[in-house]
């Protein structure tokens, strides 16, 4: 058995950060069907600009919204305004196609990778 990617959701742009909620990322509900993510899904989320990386679990958010918010602890870690990669894996003994998809600037759909 072995972890392989499932799902990953590349260049998001954090649009929120608070420190006061407990725990999670927030992901806008669409994209999350395009990635094929579930709510309470563990994560590994990287950012792009500062290098951080950090495990976490998944909350939808409003659909069409665009919102990925960084809640709790994991808001001092990655900041509003970073570019970051959202991936999910899967454990298995047999190799997947995973899901990727590529964003713009506000979040909206770009493309499968």
């Amino acid at each position: 058995m072995r972890w392989i990617l499932r799902s990953k959701i590349h260049k998001a742009k954090v649009t929120e950060a608070d420190v006061n909620y407990t725990g999670s990322i927030t992901i806008d509900e669409d994209l999350l069907d395009k990635a094929g993510l579930w709510q309470e899904e563990k994560v590994l989320v990287t950012s792009n600009t500062s290098g951080s990386r950090l495990e976490t679990y998944v909350l939808p958010g409003k659909r069409g919204s665009g919102v990925v918010c960084m809640n709790g602890a994991a808001a001092h870690l990655i900041k509003k305004g970073e570019e970051i990669i959202i991936m999910g894996f899967e454990l298995t003994d047999q190799p997947l196609k995973p899901k990727i998809i590529l964003l713009n600037k506000k979040n909206e759909f770009v493309k499968y990778l």
